[in-house]
C-alpha cells in the first residue's frame, strides 16, 4: 500500500509476522495507530470483506484465514523514500465484523496493543527481596526476551535498596502495572516503542525523555515548509502544583517536613508557569507508611514533576510534507504561531492515519510554559 513515495508494509502471523498475502493486502482500506508515553499503544486495521465463488460460500475469506485471528502478532512498517521506520508491533486482541447489505460494503476490523499487552495478561503474588525499582524493572522485562523487549532503565533520584529485615517490595498486579506504578513514584513512565527493526522494541522506565536532540521541526504558516495543516493551544493556569507536608521517618522516628517549590525537569519553555505565575495551587503530602525522608521528599517532587505540563497544543500533520514519522515521547520544535507558544516541546502522543492516497498524523505536545527558549529551532 503506497501513495507519493511512502509506502505501507505489513507483517502478520501467529508467532512470527511475515509479510502478509495479496488477499489481505488488497482488502486493506485503512490503518490507524496510536502511540503515548500513558497506557499502552494501539491499533486497528480495516478490511473490505466480500465473498467470491463457491469457497466463499461458508464465511468470508478474511474470516477464514488464520493470519487475522486473536492473538497473532502484527508489525507495521512505513518506508519515506529508501527509510523503513517501524510503526507498530503489536498484538490482535479484538476482531469486529460488520456484515454490508450491498457487494462490497461489508468490513472487518482488527483492532490490537503494542506487545507490552503480554504484561498484563497474568496477575502475580511475588516478593522482590533486595532488589530496588531499577534492578525489579531490569528483571520483569529480561523474561519477555520473546517478543524482542530491550530494557533501557534509568534511574530514579532516589536509590534505596530494601533491606530484607525491614522491609520487602511485594507485586500483587501484573507485570506491566507493577512497573507503571513504581514509575509513578518518580513521575517517570513506563512504555514500549516498536523498532529499530521489525521484531524488535525497546523497553523504556525512566523519566520523560526532555533531554533528547528536537526532531525536524514543525510548520505552521511558514510558506513552502508549511507541514502542519492545524494546530491549537490550551494554557491551564490551574494545572502547576507545589507540595508540602510532613513525613514519619521509618529510620529515625522523627517528623521531617517534606516540600518543593519547582520542577526538576530541564525547562522547554523561557517562561515555566510553576514559577511566574502568580496563582498556584498548593497541595499537602500525604505519605504512605514506611518511608523515609528521602523517599518522601522524592514523590513530593514527582507529584510537582508530572503536573507542570500547563500548555498543550494539538494539530494535525501532513506526513507527506514532513517526510517522517513524528515520533512520540521525545521532542520536537515548532515555529511559525509566534514567540510565545513557538519553541520546542515535549511530544505526548501520536495518532497515524493512513488510507489510500492519505497519510496524516494528529499530534499532541506539552511544555510547562510560554515563550521559546531560543530563538530558532531545528529544520
Amino acid at each position: 500500500m503506497g501513495l507519493l513515495g511512502i509506502n505501507l508494509t505489513l507483517m502478520i502471523g501467529p508467532a512470527i509476522a511475515v509479510p502478509a498475502p495479496p488477499m489481505i493486502i488488497e482488502a486493506l482500506q485503512s490503518v490507524e495507530v496510536t502511540h503515548s508515553d500513558e497506557g499502552r499503544s494501539g491499533f486497528q486495521i480495516i478490511f473490505q470483506a466480500g465473498r467470491s465463488g463457491q469457497a466463499d460460500m461458508v464465511d468470508y475469506a478474511l474470516l477464514r484465514s488464520p493470519l487475522l485471528k486473536p492473538c497473532n502478532r502484527v508489525i507495521l512498517l512505513v518506508t519515506f523514500g529508501a527509510m523503513p521506520r517501524v510503526l507498530m508491533d503489536g498484538i490482535i486482541t479484538h476482531q469486529q465484523l460488520s456484515p454490508g447489505g450491498e457487494p462490497g460494503t461489508s468490513i472487518f476490523t482488527v483492532t490490537g496493543e503494542d506487545v507490552s499487552v503480554m504484561m498484563d495478561m497474568e496477575e502475580k503474588s511475588v516478593e522482590h527481596p533486595a532488589q530496588d525499582e531499577t534492578i525489579i524493572a531490569a528483571k520483569i522485562i529480561s523474561s519477555y526476551a520473546k517478543f524482542g523487549l530491550i530494557p533501557d532503565i534509568r534511574p530514579p533520584p532516589v536509590i534505596d535498596p530494601p533491606i530484607p529485615i525491614e522491609r520487602v517490595p511485594v507485586q500483587q498486579d501484573t507485570d506491566l502495572q507493577y512497573l507503571t506504578e513504581l514509575a509513578q513514584r518518580y513521575a517517570y513512565v513506563f512504555y514500549v516503542t516498536p523498532g529499530p527493526v521489525p521484531a524488535m522494541n525497546t523497553a523504556y522506565w525512566g523519566p520523560p525523555k526532555h533531554l533528547d536532540v528536537p526532531q525536524r521541526a514543525l510548520s505552521f504558516n511558514f510558506g513552502s515548509m508549511t507541514n502542519v495543516r492545524s494546530v491549537n493551544f490550551q494554557n491551564n493556569a490551574l494545572s502547576p502544583t507545589t507540595v508540602s507536608g510532613k513525613v514519619q521517618d521509618r529510620s529515625t522516628n522523627s517528623s521531617q517536613s517534606v516540600q518543593n517549590i519547582a520542577s526538576m525537569r530541564p525547562p522547554l519553555s523561557s517562561q515555566p508557569a510553576l514559577l511566574t505565575q502568580s496563582c498556584v495551587r498548593k497541595k499537602l503530602f500525604r505519605a504512605e507508611a514506611g518511608l523515609n525522608t528521602m523517599q518522601a521528599m522524592a514523590r513530593a517532587q514527582a507529584m510537582t514533576d508530572a503536573s507542570t505540563n500547563a500548555v498543550t497544543a494539538e494539530g494535525e500533520l501532513d506526513s507527506v510534507r514532513y517526510g517522517d514519522i513524528l515520533q512520540s515521547r521525545g521532542l520536537v520544535g515548532l515555529r511559525g504561531v509566534g514567540y510565545n507558544y513557538d519553541g520546542i516541546y515535549y511530544v505526548k502522543s501520536v495518532t497515524h492515519k493512513i488510507k489510500r492516497g492519505e497519510y496524516v498524523q494528529q499530534f499532541s505536545l506539552t511544555r510547562e510554559g510560554v515563550g521559546a527558549i531560543s530563538p530558532a529551532v531545528i529544520p
